[in-house]
């Protein structure tokens, strides 16, 4: 697994009372940008090249970045008007080369263990493969069930849950997989494709408990300031 999308479009409505002149993507972590932690981590794990997937406030990203960051290459895909989840990820497919690549949401990091995730994905002939982090006393994320073979048979909408797998951000896809689908232009991947095709196409999860945080409200955004400061990632 060398190239990977990040999805760093996206408006982050519920963090403008902390971060309102910029991108989640370059939130302030203890004076990095959150996306450098990331960043460093997809190396760590082997990751040689990206595709950013921006839209709001894109300019920002590229300045910052420019052509590449520690050495490895970077693209940019430009949503000239919302896609959507999956829309942005389809439109980024077309920079890359793999007929495999990651995708990672471009706020939240997860130490989730990749080289396994792309095993299951290779053994199991998925078109795609999600990181599934398991998670107590939660109702902001929805939840995702899976049977003995790690293959997803549901996925449930948000609400209060004692215990179970949420959907960690952190993809393997093959390159097709949307032409398979028969989407295009404007689409949720949540919901046109994981939802609603469930029972059509093979997708599997892989239960990783390493650390999650998704920055996207204020709460968590403090929490990063602090746990970013021991975290060891990727380096």
């Amino acid at each position: 697994m060398k190239e990977a999308i990040i999805l760093a479009g996206g408006f982050g409505t519920r963090l403008r009372s902390v971060v309102d002149d910029k991108p989640k993507a370059l939130a302030s972590i203890n004076g990095r940008p959150f996306l450098e932690y990331l960043l460093d981590h997809l190396i760590g794990s082997g990751i040689e090249r990206f595709v950013f997937s921006v839209g709001y406030r894109a300019l920002q990203i590229e300045e910052h970045f420019g052509a590449d960051y520690q050495g490895r290459p970077i693209q940019y895909a430009l949503e000239e008007s919302p896609l959507g989840t999956g829309g942005g990820i389809a439109n980024a497919l077309d920079f890359t080369e793999s007929d495999t690549v990651l995708v990672t949401n471009g706020d939240s990091l997860f130490l989730s263990d990749i080289a396994a995730q792309q095993a299951l994905h290779q053994r199991s002939g998925a078109l795609a493969t999600l990181a599934l982090h398991p998670m107590k006393n939660f109702q902001r994320y929805g939840r995702v069930e899976i049977n003995e073979n790690g293959r997803i048979t549901a996925f449930h909408e948000k609400e209060p849950v004692e215990e179970g797998l949420i959907n960690g951000g952190v993809y393997l896809l093959q390159r097709d997989v949307f032409k398979q689908a028969g989407l295009s232009g404007k689409f949720s991947l949540e919901t046109d494709f994981f939802t609603n095709m469930v029972d059509q196409f093979p997708l599997h999860g892989l239960i990783d408990e390493g650390y999650f945080l998704d920055i996207g409200i204020p709460e968590d955004f403090a929490r990063a300031q602090v746990d970013f400061a021991t975290l060891r990632i990727g380096r």
